[in-house]
């Protein structure tokens, strides 16, 4: 299985041979949608898809409980070769992360696959669990600023340093929590998050399943648009009158997230690529933010006092 090929036409990293969309029946009841998100930190798809699960769940969160769920996207590259696909070293995976950038606009250099590149996955996959374990809200922002330093900031997340570095940043212990993290227990949790993702069926990321409490689910495949999330919704909540809650200001955001790409503020905002400058201005006092550019897309960053 050649999981490091990400497909433009289907939005999956790993096996596109399976439907997009498909409806499941689970066995164990659950008392409330359930929204698992299987992901990895270096899935290019699922960094495209960041804008649109952004809204997903500025919008529709009160619908569902989410869990992120690590699906291992790389263990290693001993004895790896996909000749068919092109791959056959790091090297050929660079070509696929910039068409996968310049698709969906969300900045992905790729050089470091030339220069120095990743080993595993499954460093930034177990620090997320390690973290996750202690607290939800802050093993997500942990994954977003592992992305956000391996796609737009060109930063190996398979090295300890850089780990270190990220935890560090976000006010925790980053040494202790990168060393549990490759500790046995770090180990274990990344096990079971396996485990979850093959009893579901899950082979491709990014991979989104929801199930209600009469046991049925919809699992959606690859990166899709907002659409096709609230369409699954409304499969599985007939009775439910989906609605759409209002989106937190921009200045409410940027201070959650730090950083926002264009192309997050357009989804999210509604706002054309060409006003997304003239949006911010007005949305935002000039000293709580800083413009910047990469990649030839602009982004914002929160002012650092």
């Amino acid at each position: 299985m050649n999981q490091m090929v990400c497909d433009i036409k289907t939005g999956v990293c790993g096996e596109v041979g399976e439907e997009s969309l498909e409806i499941l029946d689970f066995n164990e009841p659950v008392e409330k949608i359930d929204l698992y998100y299987f992901t990895d930190p270096i899935c290019s798809h699922c960094w495209a898809l960041e804008p649109v699960l952004r809204k997903l769940e500025a919008e529709y969160g009160q619908y569902f409980q989410f869990h992120t769920v690590m699906g291992g996207l790389l263990k290693n590259w001993d004895g790896f070769a996909d000749v068919k696909n092109g791959i056959g070293s790091p090297a050929d995976v660079a070509d696929h992360w910039r068409e996968v950038g310049e698709h969906s606009r969300m900045p992905i250099d790729g050089s470091l696959w030339l220069s120095n590149p990743i080993q595993s996955s499954y460093p930034a996959s177990r620090v997320f669990k390690v973290i996750q374990q202690k607290n939800e809200a802050a093993a997500r922002t942990f994954l977003r600023r592992a992305r956000e330093a391996v796609f737009a900031f060109n930063r190996n997340i398979g090295e300890k340093k850089v780990l270190i570095d990220l935890v560090d940043q976000m006010g925790l212990d980053g040494a202790a929590i990168v060393k549990e993290a490759e500790d046995q227990v770090g180990q274990d949790l990344l096990k079971e998050d396996f485990a979850l993702a093959g009893s579901m069926g899950v082979r491709g990321f990014p991979t989104i399943i929801m199930i209600n409490k009469e046991k049925k689910g919809v699992k959606i495949v690859g990166a899709r648009g907002l659409e096709n999330y609230v369409d699954a919704m409304k499969q599985i909540m007939p009775d439910e009158t989906i609605q759409p809650r209002p989106i937190p200001g921009l200045q409410q955001i940027l201070e959650q997230e730090g950083l926002l790409f264009s192309k997050e503020l357009e989804v999210l905002y509604s706002v054309h690529a060409d006003e997304v400058q003239a949006y911010v201005r007005k949305e935002l006092p000039a000293e709580v933010y800083a413009a910047k550019e990469m990649l030839g897309e602009t982004y914002i960053e929160k002012a650092k006092l």
